[in-house]
């Protein structure tokens, strides 16, 4: 199979899961350009984050359009990551590549726990009584009601948590090429009690961010990427995020995640053994 068909076919499946499940997409990118696209890890990372950036910039456009961007606290969460990503992506042209792969598949691990995580506390919701159903419900469109551009500020501590979130993010992604939206969108919701819509769109601000400040650092890396490999794998992606918007609205977000998560686990399962043979 050619190196252009495996490139549309790959970016289509990361496009998909980012636009289905709001994050996670992107930890498929690198894998499938190691393996299935000869890409080196450390090459690899680089493209992820320029795949990563292009694809999360055309959905917060659209996101920014609907209002489900919280500029504020995405720049918070963007600025403490900046430095950090810039910083990691620096640092990883240097690791061994071997080292570069194990950790790529302890993060595409924690991905997947946190996605089996959120089906089993979704499964919990729904066995609730009608009268508690309707009070949590009642509860959650108070808090977004919360996050309006006139809502009073959280808790002191949450924007130091997030502040903290958000360089440890930023680190990651600069490292692993990774878009962390898995990471970011759980810690809007139960941290700064964002409605899921405007945690996923706050999210993608600091995605694209904090992947074009790493890729600043990577400059000499990028000469030598294949471009015809790396530009039908992005734009795919970009159509697959909006086909993923529709996906998700006729399957059960569950049902969604749980199989994205086994899939991932079966990804990082080889990487790590690849990494250690």
């Amino acid at each position: 199979m050619s190196a252009l068909i495996l490139a549309l076919a790959a970016g289509a499946a990361v496009g998909l899961a980012l636009g289905a499940l709001g994050g996670g997409g992107s930890v498929l990118a690198v894998p499938a350009l190691i393996y299935l696209l000869g890409f080196t890890p450390a090459a690899a990372t680089t493209a992820s984050l320029l795949i990563v950036a292009a694809t999360s910039a055309t959905a917060l456009y659209a996101h920014a359009r609907a209002g489900n961007v919280r500029w504020r606290t995405g720049a918070l969460f963007a600025a403490s990551g900046l430095l950090p990503a810039a910083a990691a992506g620096a640092v990883a042209a240097h690791l061994p590549q071997r080292a570069l792969t194990a950790a790529f598949a302890a993060i595409a691990t924690l991905a997947a726990v946190m996605m089996l995580l959120g089906t089993r506390e979704r499964r919990t919701d729904d066995t609730r009584s009608d009268d508690t159903r309707a009070e949590y419900t009642r509860a959650e469109y108070t808090r977004a009601d919360d996050t309006r551009a006139d809502a009073p500020e959280p808790p002191r501590r949450a924007p130091a948590r997030a502040a903290g979130t958000g360089a440890g993010l930023g680190a990651l992604t600069g490292l692993l090429g990774v878009g962390g939206g898995f990471l970011v969108v759980p810690t809007l919701v139960a941290v700064l009690a964002f409605e899921m819509q405007a945690a996923v769109g706050t999210s993608l601000l600091v995605i694209t961010t904090n992947s074009l400040a790493s890729l600043l650092t990577r400059g000499a890396t990028t000469s030598g990427l294949d471009w015809s490999v790396i530009a039908p794998f992005a734009a795919t992606a970009i159509l697959g995020a909006w086909d993923g918007k529709r996906l998700a609205a006729k399957v059960s977000g569950t049902a969604l995640r749980r199989a994205f998560a086994v899939a991932l686990l079966a990804v990082a399962a080889f990487m790590l053994v690849d990494a250690l043979t």
